[in-house]
């Protein structure tokens, strides 16, 4: 770590001290205004930040931190279209991909044209023109893809339910042949698209998927001449798609300039237009387009996905958080969690710096959560009483998703008491005068008040958007996407690469001929040689 980033490093951990001596409590009895001043609104979100263990200070160290980092010219650099990719020499345009108006770059042009031939593929399904082997329209797809190629469009698809057209879109992602074959229970053969999305079309989970599909397909009749008319490919590796016997006009194209998990934009998106309507899949995009604007423009400390960024860098190197909660309190977004999973750990658990030098400072943070308010019978016992300090993302709508107006009304209840809860707590009195008023004795209420202390002084912020609509949608994953960006910036390390996923992939080839049958190799630990043996037996 140089000189210049040590001295800011110690301003923010000195500062950090005087912070934990101020409860939250006392932050908001000092500040009757203290949610004014500590929250922000863009593009149809509502950002609460106040319950966070900070003040003007604290911003102040913080934003001073980031342009000691350069964000600034790191966005612009991101935004341009700057190789800021540096291990693999590559720009991260996934911003290309939800430009709004005329082309100006070649990868806008190149975007425009894909998104024609995705829109005529759309529209051929829907007005039922596309038909299988037999002649029957298509009616399911199943999209076969893991990691980008999957977790985005399945999120998205289900949190948009209520936007569903008349095609069923289904996903398969495990190399477990039970995915597949649960998937296909029921599915009509004659009647049923298979999207294959692989950037390189070598991924192992991908193609074992695929070429069983293709031979389920073949065994219900399918003529290998038709098969064209059940399959579609979405990949950079044109010529291998090509190999497994997709046509041309099947095939659309990816580029290396979209990193998997920001892929969703982009023609793996198919899935997503087939299943609410290559309009809403527009919709998406602007919203995403929308938030790439305020965070190309707007001053960090006004900046939403900066603000989200500089409060997790604040929590993971000076307050000893090693994991951050997303908690959405809608049903159809229960899926977000696992995806902001893939966006966060895969980009930022790096140990080495942009630079090549060795990381001595905590990086990414263990991401997790599920819907509320199933939640809260889960897992929020550990939130409210465990000794580790984990903050929150708490997600809400203030529009219902269903004609149970008075649910979501105890649904929103639910996600602000917690949140509430969390910065409040109780206090050793509060739980005694709770246990008199149930007439407990007072040697019961010594027994029992110090289990009842709640201590709360945790940390959360609440994310309001008005509706669950494309739109907003849209602009809450590019608010993540950014924030991602901008913690890559403080930590000094590249969020677009993966190297880490490269190593496992390597190993199971020679581990998969080894259960198979053929012999292990000596070399390898006894370990893994006596699980090779229980698993052939």
């Amino acid at each position: 770590m140089k000189t210049s980033t040590k001295t800011l490093y110690a301003q923010l951990q000195q500062h950090q001290k005087t912070m934990k001596t101020l409860s939250l409590r006392r932050l908001f009895e000092d500040d009757s205004h203290r949610n004014d001043r500590f929250s922000a609104e863009t593009s149809g979100i509502y950002f609460d930040y106040s319950k966070n263990h900070i003040n003007s200070e604290t911003l102040k160290l913080l934003c001073k931190f980031a342009e000691h980092r350069k964000l600034s010219q790191a966005m612009s650099d991101l935004l341009s279209g700057k190789h800021v990719n540096n291990t693999e020499n590559r720009p991260a345009l996934h911003t290309a991909l939800r430009f709004q108006g005329k082309p100006k770059t070649e990868q806008e042009f190149m975007v425009a044209e894909a998104k024609k031939k995705m829109s005529r593929l759309v529209n051929s399904i829907e007005t039922q023109q596309w038909l299988g082997f037999t002649g029957k329209p298509i009616n399911t797809v199943i999209n076969i893809g893991i990691g980008g190629s999957d977790l985005g469009p399945r999120m998205i698809t289900q949190a948009l339910s209520n936007y569903k057209k008349n095609v069923d879109v289904k996903f398969v992602a495990n190399i477990d042949g039970a995915d597949l074959c649960d998937t296909l229970i029921g599915a009509d053969p004659e009647t049923t698209l298979f999207i294959i999305c692989s950037k390189s079309f070598t991924t192992l989970e991908t193609l074992e998927n695929a070429h069983s599909a293709k031979r389920w397909i073949q065994q219900q009749g399918c003529p290998d001449k038709q098969l064209k008319q059940h399959f579609i490919a979405i990949s950079t590796n044109l010529p291998a798609a090509k190999d497994f016997g997709i046509c041309d006009k099947n095939i659309l194209p990816l580029w290396n300039w979209v990193g998997g998990r920001y892929s969703l934009w982009s023609t793996i998106g198919l899935s997503i237009a087939l299943a609410i309507g290559m309009e809403h899949f527009e919709e998406l995009l602007l919203g995403a387009h929308q938030m790439d604007k305020h965070y190309a423009t707007a001053p960090l400390q006004n900046n939403l996905p900066v603000l989200a960024g500089l409060l997790s860098f604040w929590y993971s190197q000076f307050w000893g958080c090693s994991s951050y909660a997303v908690l959405p309190y809608a049903k159809r977004l229960s899926k977000l969690p696992t995806y902001l999973q893939q966006l966060d750990m895969e980009s930022l658990g790096k140990n080495i710096s942009k630079d090549g030098e060795p990381i001595n400072t905590p990086t990414g943070t263990v991401t997790w959560g599920t819907e509320g308010s199933n939640s809260q019978h889960s897992f929020h016992q550990l939130l409210h009483q465990g000794n580790q300090l984990i903050p929150i993302d708490f997600i809400m709508a203030k529009k219902p998703m269903s004609p149970l107006i008075h649910q979501h009304a105890y649904l929103q209840a639910c996600c602000i008491g917690q949140s509430q809860a969390l910065l409040k707590g109780k206090t050793l009195a509060d739980a005694e005068t709770e246990l008199r008023h149930q007439g407990l004795d007072e040697a019961s209420i010594k027994t029992l008040a110090p289990h009842k202390v709640i201590i709360g002084n945790k940390p959360s912020n609440t994310i309001l958007i008005e509706e669950l609509s494309p739109q907003n949608l849209g602009s809450l994953i590019s608010f993540y996407e950014h924030k991602v960006y901008t913690l890559g910036v403080l930590l000094n390390i590249n969020p677009f690469d993966q190297w880490g996923v490269e190593l496992g992939k390597q190993l199971s080839q020679p581990t998969y001929q080894a259960i198979i049958g053929k012999e292990s190799n000596t070399l390898w630990d006894s370990s893994t040689n006596s699980l090779i043996k229980k698993a052939r037996s």
